[in-house]
């Protein structure tokens, strides 16, 4: 029996890379792991596709962070790459990378050197199905550009629920950013899928109130007991509630890292074809979970690494919750958990 589920996403990756603009003649590094999904070789057939040079590099697998590296959204890289200055200067060659890894280099310090050279990455890694039901549009990269607009001229980002969230955050030096599912720019980093807004602030006071089905990342798993988080000058300082309330102070406590309990950034999603489900349908493993990341009208949220500040962490959690209210500058952007009009 033929496994077609390559011939299945040839068109998505063909489509998704015509979005990264990528031209005949160009230079692309299909950047695997051996845990990397065996189908993803589909990558290799779009970049042929679209008439350009294209080569399959696969590394040993291994990460420096100090957890089961599967999908955590920590994206600390392969140790492979981070020292082996031959495998990046294969990478800082290409015009697009495509990485299938399992962390990608998110928050990897030499992925900002491969950009520095004009080096495009796109980081792909959820399930098949996730990634065609969310292939991204070009629209939507002015869509949440409008959102970075916003938060580069405001001063204050304001966050509340029904369940007790009541968070102000000073956006100044907040440096926004965006992710549109497609790296069409030189220097550009993006991650199919996701289409959100977010920024890095710096200084954040108030309450964070978790509800029952807002989703803990990268745990995969859906709150069920209400976890009430205090945060003064960025930081958590108590956290309290049922067994999420004791799961994250557990996960803080054995993180061993300075800025475990810091938050880093935040903001909202966009994506339209999100399913808030998701998480409860597939198993761990197959999963990075854009869908909760990035789920329209979520707030999102997270710890650990901060490049603006200069901070350097493997302690990263994503948290993203529904049915929150987010102003900036007393505009709305989210009412309820709907995005405004």
């Amino acid at each position: 029996m033929f496994d077609l589920t390559s011939a299945d996403l040839l068109d998505a990756f063909t489509r998704e890379l015509r979005l990264c603009k990528l031209v005949p003649g160009e230079h692309v590094v299909v950047l695997a792991e051996p845990g990397s999904r065996g189908d993803y070789v589909a990558a290799f057939g779009a970049a042929k596709t679209c008439g350009a040079h294209v080569i399959a590099a696969t590394v040993p697998g291994g990460s420096p962070a100090p957890m089961p590296s599967t999908h955590t959204g920590a994206g600390p890289g392969l140790t492979s790459v981070l020292e082996d200055r031959a495998a990046q200067a294969l990478l800082k060659s290409a015009d697009l990378v495509v990485d299938l890894t399992r962390e990608g280099f998110i928050h990897a310090p030499v992925q900002q050197e491969i950009l520095r050279g004009g080096t495009r990455i796109i980081f792909v890694c959820d399930a098949p199905d996730v990634l065609i039901r969310n292939l991204p549009k070009e629209s939507d990269k002015d869509e949440v550009l409008k959102g970075v607009e916003l938060l580069a001229s405001a001063r204050t980002m304001r966050v509340g629920s029904a369940a007790g969230t009541d968070l102000e955050v000073r956006l100044q030096g907040s440096k926004p950013e965006f992710q549109c599912g497609f790296a069409d720019d030189p220097g550009r980093w993006d991650h199919w899928p996701s289409t959100m807004v977010l920024c890095w602030p710096e200084v954040s006071d108030g309450r964070i109130v978790l509800a029952p089905g807002d989703i803990l990342l990268p745990f995969k798993e859906y709150v069920r007991d209400p976890v009430t988080l205090t945060v003064a000058g960025g930081h958590i300082t108590d956290v309290s509630g049922g067994a999420e309330a004791h799961l994250l102070a557990t996960f803080f406590e054995d993180a061993d890292d300075a800025w475990a309990r810091s938050l880093s950034h935040m903001g909202w999603g966009l994506m339209r074809t999100a399913d808030w489900f998701a998480t409860a349908m597939y198993g761990k493993g197959d999963l990075m979970g854009m869908d909760a990341r990035a789920f329209a009208g979520n707030f999102l949220w997270s710890t650990g690494p901060h490049p603006v500040l200069g901070r350097e962490s493997y302690a990263h959690l994503d948290i993203a919750m529904r049915g929150c209210t987010v102003s900036v500058d007393g505009a709305d952007v989210v009412v309820s958990g709907r995005l405004a009009a």
